[in-house]
C-alpha cells in the first residue's frame, strides 16, 4: 500500500525508527507531518530531510525558534491543539502515535475520530481512555494497529484463529535489568541502572517502565482493550532472550508464537504496510544462532507493578488513567532524584487505591483522574521530602 503518513513523537526513539523505516520502504511512503515536544532542533533537522506539509511543536516556548528555522517554507503548528490539528489533516492517511505518556491521548483520540490508519506506540492512550477510543474507532472506521513488540506479536499471532478460539494470551517480558536483582538491591538502584536494559534500546520513561515491569503492568490494559479479551485470560512471562514477543493459546492447544530480533523496526514496518509484508527494515533474526530460549514466571513480590495492571484492567473505567498517571508521576519524581527506585510502585499503588472509580467515564472523567493522580504523588513525594529536611 501507498501511505502518507504523520509521526506523532517523532524526535524520540519510536518516532526516529519509524522515518529509518520509511526512507527504507520507498517512495510509496510519504511523511507529510512531524511533530516534537520541545527538540525543535531535532525537528527542523528531520524536517529538511523529510519536507513534510506541515509540523507541530507542543512546547509553545520553541515555536518562535522553530519557525525562524524553517523559515516561513512549513507550516508550524503549535501547542496541544498544534498536534490535534496536525492529527486532523486531511493530507494524511496514516498517523503513527509515538508520544510518550498521557500527552499523546488527544492528538490520538482525533485521528481515530477521523478514521484513519493509527499506528499505536503510545500505549497510554488505550490504558486510559480505551473505554472512549475502541468505539469511537469501530463508529468512525479507523484501524488501530499495534506498534508495542507484544501486541504487533499478538495481532499477527491471532490471525491463526478467530477471536472465539482464543483461550490465552502470553504477554513475554524481558524482566528488564532488574530480573535477577534482589528486592535490597532493588531499593538502591540508581537512574544509571534502571536505564541499563539488556535487550532493548527504548527512551528513559520507557526503560524504567520495564525495569518495574509497570510496562507489563500498561500492556495488560491495553490487550484486554485491543482484542477484546479479559484480564485473567491474559498471562505474563519472563523470557529474558526477548526472541518470542508474545504468544497465543487456541483453544485446541496450539500455541502460536510471533518471533524476531528484537528490534523495534520491525513491529512498524508492519503497522505501516499491513496487510503486505515487505523486505525487511529491521535485523532479521538468525535463527542458527539460537542455542536456547528461557521462560519463567514474574515474581509479583518484587515487581508489584504486575498486581496494579490486573486490577487496573479488572476495574475499568478510571482506573487506567489512574494507575498510568501516578506511573508517570513517579517516574518523574525518580528521574529528578526525589526518590528511590522502590518508592516508583509504592506511590503509584497508594494513590490506586485512594482512587474510588468512575465506571463509565467521560473525557473530562478521565482528564481530571489523570491530574488528581499526578497531584497526589506530587503531594506525597514532597511531603517525604519536607519531613526528611526536618528529620536532618
Amino acid at each position: 500500500m501507498d501511505a502518507d503518513v504523520t509521526i506523532l513523537g517523532s524526535t524520540g526513539s519510536i518516532g526516529t525508527q519509524a522515518l529509518d523505516v520509511i526512507r527504507q520502504l520507498g517512495p510509496g511512503f510519504r511523511v507529510v507531518g512531524l511533530s516534537a515536544g520541545g527538540n525543535w532542533e531535532s525537528l527542523a533537522a528531520q524536517t529538511a530531510d523529510f519536507g513534510p506539509a506541515a509540523v507541530a511543536i507542543a512546547d509553545p516556548a520553541s515555536a518562535d525558534a522553530l519557525k525562524a528555522r524553517l523559515n516561513g517554507k512549513v507550516e508550524v503548528l503549535e501547542g496541544e491543539q498544534g498536534l490535534v490539528d496536525l492529527a486532523e489533516r486531511p493530507d494524511s492517511n496514516v498517523v503513527l502515535s509515538a508520544i510518550v505518556g498521557a500527552a499523546g491521548l488527544p492528538a490520538t483520540l482525533a485521528a481515530v475520530g477521523c478514521g484513519k490508519r493509527v499506528g499505536l506506540a503510545n500505549k497510554e492512550a488505550l490504558v486510559m481512555a480505551g473505554s472512549l477510543l475502541m468505539p469511537l474507532a469501530k463508529e468512525r472506521g479507523a484501524t488501530l494497529l499495534p506498534i508495542d513488540s507484544e501486541h504487533s506479536a499478538i495481532f499477527q499471532a491471532l490471525q491463526a484463529g478467530r477471536p472465539g478460539e482464543v483461550h490465552k494470551i502470553y504477554l513475554t517480558a524481558s524482566g528488564g535489568p532488574f530480573r535477577t536483582w534482589s528486592a535490597a538491591q532493588m531499593a538502591e538502584a540508581t537512574l544509571e541502572d534502571a536505564l541499563n536494559h539488556p535487550t532493548w534500546d527504548m527512551g528513559p520513561k520507557i526503560t524504567i517502565d520495564s525495569a518495574t515491569l509497570m510496562n507489563k503492568a500498561l500492556e495488560i490494559i491495553e490487550a484486554c482493550w485491543l482484542f477484546d479479551i479479559e484480564p485473567s485470560c491474559v498471562e505474563v512471562v519472563v523470557h529474558p532472550e526477548s526472541i518470542i514477543h508474545s504468544m497465543v493459546e487456541f483453544r485446541d492447544g496450539s500455541l502460536v508464537a510471533q518471533l524476531g530480533s528484537p528490534d523495534m523496526r520491525t513491529p512498524i514496518q508492519y503497522a505501516l504496510t499491513y496487510p503486505d509484508r515487505t523486505p525487511a527494515c529491521g535485523r532479521r533474526l538468525d535463527v542458527s544462532s539460537l542455542r536456547r530460549m528461557n521462560f519463567e514466571p514474574p515474581d509479583f513480590e518484587r515487581f508489584g507493578a504486575l498486581s496494579l495492571g490486573y486490577k487496573a484492567a479488572a476495574a475499568g473505567g478510571t482506573a487506567g488513567a489512574v494507575l498510568n498517571a501516578a506511573n508517570e508521576a513517579a517516574v518523574q519524581a525518580f528521574r529528578d532524584g526525589a526518590i528511590r527506585f522502590s518508592e516508583i510502585v509504592t506511590h503509584t499503588q497508594a494513590v490506586c487505591e485512594r482512587h474510588r472509580v468512575a465506571k463509565r467515564p467521560t473525557l473530562d472523567d478521565l482528564i481530571e483522574a489523570d491530574r488528581w493522580a499526578r497531584h497526589e504523588v506530587d503531594a506525597a513525594v514532597n511531603t517525604d521530602r519536607t519531613g526528611a529536611a526536618q528529620e536532618r
